[in-house]
């Protein structure tokens, strides 16, 4: 046994360490499987098998645990947008209640019952009462565009 060798098995621990702290910082699950690969390969490391064997061991352990309980982890974690009541009303038609002038940065528009500050996409003024479809929401704001 060389002098690397009788270090192979501190370096898997450490390795399975360090992915562990990297798994805990990012909470995105993207080093758990090397973590759990690490601690495979220090087995052959710690009853001094050769490193391509505990490489080998490593990498299958990884692939087999991604492999095993990714679908999982995504199914349970899988992010779904929930619209506020405000990205709601992106696409409905509302009515002008102030003269829409983005160069004098004023202008009012009704939506859903909600009356908003509004400027319009093109940066053309557009006359109380007319109906405007809102495009997009900008802090608090509605960027509308006039119905034709």
């Amino acid at each position: 046994m060389n002098h690397l060798e009788s270090w192979l098995p501190a370096i898997w621990l450490a390795a399975a360490f360090l992915f562990g702290i990297f798994e805990a910082a990012t909470v995105q699950l993207v080093a758990i499987w090397f973590a759990v690969g690490s601690l495979a390969a220090l087995v052959p490391a710690m009853l001094g098998g050769p490193f391509w064997l505990q490489f080998v061991t490593f990498t299958a352990a990884s692939v087999l645990s991604l492999a095993m309980t990714r679908p999982l982890v995504a199914k349970v974690l899988r992010v779904r947008k929930t619209p506020t009541n405000a990205d709601r009303i992106v696409g409905m038609i509302g009515v002008v209640t102030e003269r829409i002038d983005n160069v004098e940065e004023r202008g009012r528009v009704l939506v859903d019952g909600i009356n908003w500050a509004a400027r319009s996409e093109d940066g053309d003024g557009i006359e109380q009462s007319e109906r405007v479809v809102v495009k997009k929401i900008e802090g608090a704001k509605v960027i509308v565009e006039r119905v034709l």
